[in-house]
């Protein structure tokens, strides 16, 4: 098992009702799976929501297998006008 922290911003913040999440995953949990555990937490209040994926503050690609202690972020995308 091993320890995530997830930052939560804008819309992934809406839909969880926090700013930050700790999670003791499996070993080997891929970005792709806990965003699965997010969206399943989040009640369908990301459905249709593209999310950006930033591991210890960098994007990565969306299936890279985590480790113990990352911080991880799902950025939807920023819209202005």
């Amino acid at each position: 098992m091993m320890d995530v922290t997830i930052k939560c911003f804008s819309q992934v913040k809406y839909a969880l009702g926090m700013n930050e999440l700790n999670l003791t995953v499996d070993d080997g949990l891929t970005t792709t799976e806990l965003e699965k555990l997010i969206r399943e937490k989040a009640k369908g209040k990301l459905d249709g929501v593209s999310l950006r994926v930033s591991v210890n503050h960098k994007y990565v690609p969306h299936v890279i297998k985590l480790k113990d202690g990352d911080e991880v972020a799902f950025i939807p995308p920023v819209q202005g006008g």
